[in-house]
């Protein structure tokens, strides 16, 4: 019994020994690839090595590294985040947070790529690349807050002009209306005016000939000689 027990741990340690070193010649074999910039042949190896042993922080960076040489953004942060999560070693994890920078700062989400390159000088504050990248992205995150609020700016003063504009067209569909009601009014006051003068005129035209056929003496006709 005791013989079978031991066989058994013999197995179960062999087992785990070829796991273990399963995955780190999966690496290897991934690295090898990876240098002869054959980034999808690495991506193969560095899966199988992360399938393998699941918790292979080394494998899990050098995976985001194959990603991110293939534009694959979203996974390689993916596996640059598991890196961070699973590496122990402080200087290979600011290694994985440095990384994780660049692929926010190629995509411009300043905000995220600050927040890593700090990660990253907190692990390791001799990182250079870190600490220059991150003198960059806080500049350039300053640019992009001022953009923005320009544009905020700019999209406030477009909408009153536009209500101004609209509110000006307004006026303009109602004037013409009010100015002919206007100009109505003014005729028919002229024309009231120019009757009253009429109706004027003739009444004192009607008393001076009433007056001078008063003074005047009658006329008769004169008889033929």
């Amino acid at each position: 019994m005791i013989r079978k027990l031991y066989i058994l741990l013999c197995l179960a340690f062999a087992v785990l020994a070829a796991t273990a070193q399963t995955d780190r010649q999966y690496i290897r074999r991934g690295n090898a690839a990876f240098a002869a910039k054959k980034y999808g042949e690495a991506e193969v190896n560095y899966r199988k090595a992360l399938a393998a042993n699941g918790q292979n922080a080394i494998a899990a960076y050098d995976l985001g590294c194959a990603m991110q040489a293939q534009h694959k953004d979203s996974l390689a942060i993916q596996n640059y985040t598991l890196a961070t999560e699973n590496e122990a070693n402080k200087a290979r994890r600011a290694s994985a947070f440095h990384n994780l920078g660049t692929v926010f700062q190629g995509k411009k989400d300043y905000q995220k790529a600050v927040e890593a390159y700090k990660n990253a000088l907190r692990n390791n504050p001799q990182h250079t690349n870190a600490r220059y990248n991150l003198t960059q992205c806080m500049r350039l995150l300053k640019k992009q807050q001022q953009q923005q609020q320009q544009n905020k700016q700019q999209q406030k003063n477009d909408k009153k002009d536009k209500n101004k504009n609209k509110n000006n067209d307004k006026n303009k569909q109602q004037n013409p209306q009010d100015k002919k009601k206007q100009d109505d009014g003014m005729s028919k006051d002229n024309a009231e005016q120019m009757l009253n003068a009429a109706m004027q005129e003739e009444k004192a035209t009607l008393e001076r000939l009433k007056e001078h056929m008063k003074q005047s003496p009658s006329r008769h006709l004169e008889k033929n000689w």
